[in-house]
């Protein structure tokens, strides 16, 4: 029998969570994200070293204070990282906005078009790119105004509410990934002793929800599912539209010859329990309090945006050392 892997392919699209060229490479995924930690990660490895010299350089051309020549070297850097593993998928990277700029809708818009025009000066089309943006009420109509007015696609990151989904659906953004592990963190550490595995995990009953809601109102945003903490998750959604998967659990996935089975799929979405249409899009009251009421949502969104935030500016204190 085939790997666990090669299965789970045949009915979702794989994508590798990782900024290491090596790994990305060894499970042949369609498409491949990052994020600040990932990225702060993979360059305290020497072996990207020739990628902050290439970002660094770029910088020093560029000119300005030391504040925007490490802004220049950052965005540079992303688009280094981004180039180089799209020499290795088919397909798409997503490359992420800082996370700073998550409550600032025209700050985020001008960030994307700059990565996009960063791609471009060296060959890159920007359908081959998915801005990540976070998906606050500011960070989702930015995101609306750049697919409609720009053709940027964008992926929604650190999304952990059902209205949070709701209104990247209605925005018509390209992908959304919505985090399975974050969830369940949240449900070990504030309600220890529920049991959370397989169906009953809390990420994966929100990731379910959501595809079965956008299947069954015809919404063509790409579900992903994404930080996963065990294999079991992955079983879980299989069949789910795209899986971004760590390459530890990429591997256990290679090893194991596991029968995997269509969970999720278009046609049980529709058959299932009939869920109405709400809408939050236009409303930002009704967002704002949903969102408030949702505390698990509530807490995850404004953590994550913390540690990304956190993340990026020790990246740019590497940097700052490196443009000295």
């Amino acid at each position: 029998m085939s790997s666990s892997l090669d299965q789970l392919k045949k009915f979702t699209t794989v994508v590798s969570d990782s900024g290491d060229f090596e790994s990305i490479a060894a499970y042949k995924p369609q498409d491949a994200t990052t994020n600040p930690s990932l990225i702060l990660a993979a360059v305290k490895d020497p072996k990207y070293a020739k990628l902050i010299d290439v970002a660094v350089e770029y910088a020093k051309k560029k000119g300005g204070d030391r504040d925007a020549q490490i802004e220049n070297t950052l965005d540079r850097l992303l688009v280094e990282f981004g180039k180089e593993i799209l020499a290795i998928v088919p397909g798409r990277v997503s490359t992420e906005v800082d996370a700073s700029l998550s409550f600032d809708k025209e700050g985020t818009k001008a960030k994307a078009k700059h990565l996009i025009a960063l791609y471009k000066e060296i060959g890159i089309s920007k359908d081959r790119i998915l801005i990540k943006i976070a998906s606050t009420w500011e960070g989702i109509q930015a995101a609306r105004e750049l697919e409609a007015e720009d053709d940027i696609h964008c992926n929604l990151t650190l999304l952990f509410g059902f209205q949070q989904a709701v209104a990247c659906a209605e925005a018509k953004v390209t992908l959304i990934s919505p985090f399975v592990g974050r969830i369940l963190d949240w449900y070990k550490k504030n309600k220890p002793d529920g049991k959370y595995e397989g169906l009953s995990d809390p990420g994966v009953v929100s990731v379910s929800k959501i595809y079965n809601y956008y299947k069954q109102h015809g919404y063509n945003t790409i579900v992903m599912g994404a930080s996963f903490r065990n294999v079991g998750e992955i079983i879980a959604l299989a069949g789910c539209d795209f899986l971004t998967i760590s390459p530890s659990l990429l591997d256990q996935l290679q090893k194991s010859n596991e029968e995997m089975k269509q969970v999720l799929s278009p046609e049980k979405a529709k058959a299932d329990d009939p869920m109405e249409k709400v809408s939050f899009i236009d409303n930002e009251p009704a967002f704002r309090w949903s969102l408030l009421q949702d505390e698990m949502s509530w807490d995850k969104l404004h953590e994550g945006i913390k540690k990304f935030a956190a993340d990026a500016e020790e990246l740019k204190d590497l940097l700052r050392a490196k443009l000295a």
